[in-house]
């Protein structure tokens, strides 16, 4: 039956009116979306690339502020960024694959293809490595406690090879607990190329970045080779900005290069099936300890929630790159933020976008208005942060936290990082500027700094340390060796402080405790007997009690 004209008029007016909304409501959130990235759109900063995917296609890409600041480039969709361990998701699926072919197994101990391993008291399996419960000590603080700088020098595979060997002890039995080391997916490359003859990137590209149109992603092992639309990484100094990139070419724990559009394509292979249907399963398949308790870690992909919403995704961070991936399974709907400034953080701008577009979606409401109230920060009388400095240990992680007084402000040194913290009421504090979100809360002599909302680490105040006289310091004074590290420290005195040295500036340490230092990078805690110093036990972040032995006179 032929419409008649008014009806004709009518439908297109209709259909005409419905596209217009369509589109209204679209650059509306586009518009939002834009001001959330209002602070990199700039020609003189590094920002962000960006990608929204829903329903298997891209609606919306973006590029904000500068891939290089020197040949004033700006960012695109198609820009290449380095991952960091967003990467190892890649990693762990090239694992995975293998698994499936039936060229390994998960429950295989990790010495039948890296038999340099010392036999520990328990076996590591590579299901040990693709879960972070091997209990390895994480090789980029090995390195850099022997004394690589990551700005600096080249390691070669098989000098971290060696150093992660050399380890005569583990942080904790394999399977007990959960902690992220990159010594994990740094061997699970190794164990690929000892299994296939191919390097990572070879086998990668052949069963991965190929079949699924990756054109722009490689791991780069070799860092002498070009990168077309490569993104520089940057840091922020007091009067604009420095370059900050690595001379490390190792690949597994990190080293691919990609872009938002080729990340897309890796997100719907979750939906199209194009690497098997096993092959999604697997890689989303969580780990689980001895204990038999559920991890939220699979292969290289946590599994989480955002207010009620499942997540899939995992963030990365080295040198000048940030980046995040996160994927929303059931509203088949993900965000890709990948940034080349140091003090990004793209997984709160995923999220950010995320609220923008699933806002009618979350099953647990959002923050309302009362609420957000308490996150403003507030002014403190400078009594109540006084009384909060001090030095804090964790007994389970074996780490001091130092809370000091700056400008009327509270910092706080950690073995990761020095943190500036704002008061939002008189016992919670949040960290400005940290790459991820930290929150310090205070209790009765206790503090509670909770990373992410995923990591909880108690603090119990320590007492106050008396000032060490000159001779008390002498009798730390001296050369120590380690044969785990294979390289030696000087302790000495420095403007009437103890301080070590190693490679280059010696570096003071603050008493926290009897025979026990800290600095801002590792805790040393000197052994003692029958009143003389023997040697000390050195801790960093993901590393427990590497021994150093006195050299004798």
């Amino acid at each position: 039956m032929e419409l008649s004209s008014t009806k004709k008029v009518f439908l297109f007016f209709a259909l005409f009116s419905f596209l217009f909304i369509s589109f209204a409501n679209a650059d509306e959130k586009t518009d939002q979306v834009d001001k959330v990235f209002d602070k990199w759109d700039s020609t003189a900063s590094p920002g962000v690339a960006l990608a929204v995917i829903k329903d298997g296609e891209i609606i919306y890409e973006q590029g904000y502020g500068m891939a290089d600041l020197e040949h004033n480039i700006p960012i695109n969709p198609k820009t290449v960024f380095r991952m960091g361990s967003t990467s190892k998701q890649f990693t762990a699926a090239c694992i995975a694959i293998l698994s499936l072919q039936g060229k390994i197994s998960l429950d295989d101990n990790i010495r039948k293809y890296i038999p340099e391993m010392p036999q520990y008291e328990r076996t590591i399996t590579v299901r040990n490595l693709v879960h972070h419960t091997s209990g390895l000590r994480d090789y980029c603080g090995l390195l850099s406690l022997a004394g690589y700088v990551s700005y600096l020098d080249h390691p070669t595979i098989e000098e971290t090879n060696e150093i992660i060997s050399k380890q005569k002890n583990l942080n904790f039995l394999p399977g007990e607990k959960y902690s992220y080391s990159n010594s994990n997916y740094f061997l699970m490359g190794i164990i690929v190329n000892r299994v296939t003859g191919q390097t990572l990137n070879e086998f990668a590209q052949e069963n991965i970045f190929k079949p699924l149109g990756m054109k722009n992603t490689h791991f780069h092992g070799d860092l002498t080779v070009i990168v077309k639309n490569r993104a520089d990484g940057y840091s922020p100094e007091e009067n604009g900005f420095r370059i900050n990139m690595s001379t490390f070419d190792h690949v597994g724990d990190g080293g691919l290069y990609t872009t938002v559009e080729d990340m897309y394509l890796w997100d719907q292979s979750f939906y199209n099936h194009k690497l098997g249907k096993d092959f999604v399963e697997l890689v989303q398949t969580p780990g689980e300890l001895n204990s038999g308790e559920k991890l939220d870690y699979a292969f290289g992909l946590r599994i989480s929630e955002y207010k009620g919403l499942k997540t899939v995704g995992h963030g990365g961070s080295w040198v000048g790159y940030r980046t995040s991936y996160i994927r929303f399974p059931e509203q088949n709907f993900s965000v890709v933020c990948l940034a080349n400034l140091s003090h990004i953080n793209p997984s709160s701008l995923c999220q950010k976008v995320a609220d923008i577009y699933l806002s009618n979606q979350f099953t647990k409401k959002p923050v309302t208005k009362p609420e957000k109230k308490e996150i403003e920060p507030i002014e403190l009388p400078i009594e109540k942060l006084k009384n909060k400095v001090g030095n804090y240990y964790s007994q389970e992680e074996r780490m001091w936290m130092s809370l000091t007084l700056e400008e009327g402000k509270l910092k706080a040194q950690t073995l990761w990082d020095t943190l500036y913290l704002v008061p939002v009421s008189e016992t919670k504090f949040f960290a400005v500027d940290a790459p991820v979100d930290i929150c310090v809360e205070f209790f009765d002599n206790k503090v509670e700094l909770d990373i992410w909302g995923r990591e909880k680490i108690t603090f119990e105040k320590g007492k106050e340390i008396p000032k060490l006289t000159e001779t008390k310091l002498k009798n730390y004074v001296g050369d120590y060796y380690s044969e785990e590290l294979m390289t030696t420290y000087k302790a000495l005195i420095k403007e009437n402080k103890l301080a070590v040295k190693h490679r280059y500036d010696p570096i003071t340490l603050k008493a926290v405790d009897t025979d026990r230092f800290t600095t801002g990078g590792m805790n040393i805690d000197f052994i003692r007997k029958k009143d003389e110093i023997t040697g000390f036990y050195l801790g960093t972040s993901g590393i427990r009690k590497i021994k150093f032995v006195k050299k004798k006179d």
